[in-house]
């Protein structure tokens, strides 16, 4: 018979358990804890991209796991349950999806995304620490190249975007300018740690307009170099050479036959 949640739960409660529990669980707290949360959903991410079902059935579980974590902590020190969790949840996937369990009707895509918006901004005016800014809400721990997509998404829905492309192309070249200005200037300056941020930040609102997710593609990028060096590791292996024996323009020349090769494989 398979496990349940209920089951799940019991186990955590014996994990923390304050005589018999696991060393190394019982000292966690949600800061020690929160690390691990995050790795884990990249996991999660990670065997969805690579097509893995049987991976990513098991890093759901881990997941999962860091919730319960989470609750039983909570439950210690009785600020909320499992149960309140679940309960929060359901609350507000009712609340935000009238459209599916009440009588709100949603002519297209964008209205629905208006009334979804629309939700959570009213969600975020009923807390008591109430932020009014546009911005709030958006986590200051989310990936950085994530978090500037969406702090821009946020600016454009109140009209503060370039209105094509092209705008945004160009203010990616003048950032890159500036850029270059502060590099042939003292190379210990702040002013190339701020302007090197700003061409990212530019680079991430191209991305957002071009229709392309910047954390996906700076990840398949990251993909694309791994594939590409182990390449020329390989062949540098048969032929019983090394990268230190190497010159720049041979690592150069073996790169360009790597991406060669690579793009002659592709069907």
């Amino acid at each position: 018979m398979p496990h349940s949640i209920e089951d799940l739960l019991t186990i955590m409660r014996r994990l923390r358990d304050p005589e018999h529990g696991c060393p190394w669980d019982r000292k966690q707290t949600f800061s020690t804890i929160a690390p691990y949360t995050i790795e884990e959903a990249y996991e999660v991410a990670d065997a969805i991209d690579r097509g893995d079902i049987q991976e990513l059935r098991e890093e759901l579980g881990d997941l999962l796991f860091q919730v319960v974590f989470y609750a039983q902590m909570a439950h210690e020190t009785q600020i909320f349950s499992f149960a309140d969790i679940v309960d929060a949840i359901c609350e507000k996937m009712l609340r935000r999806h009238p459209h599916v369990f009440a009588d709100a009707e949603y002519t297209s895509d964008r209205e629905l995304r208006s009334a979804w918006d629309h939700h959570k901004k009213r969600e975020r005016e009923d807390k008591a620490d109430h932020d009014a800014s546009i911005l709030a809400g958006v986590a200051r721990a989310l990936p950085a190249l994530m978090r500037a997509e969406k702090l821009q998404q946020r600016a454009a829905r109140a009209g503060f975007d370039w209105p094509e492309i092209g705008g945004v192309i160009e203010k990616c070249k003048e950032e890159i300018s500036e850029l270059e200005t502060e590099l042939t200037g003292h190379r210990e300056s702040a002013g190339i740690y701020q302007e090197l941020g700003d061409l990212l930040f530019s680079c991430v609102n191209l991305a957002r307009h071009a229709g392309v997710n910047a954390e996906q593609a700076l990840r398949s990028a990251n993909d694309k170099f791994d594939r590409r060096f182990r390449a020329m590791e390989s062949t540098l292996q048969t032929k019983g050479r090394r990268f230190e024996d190497m010159d720049l323009q041979d690592i150069d020349k073996l790169w360009d036959e790597v991406k060669q090769n690579e793009d002659a494989d592709r069907p």
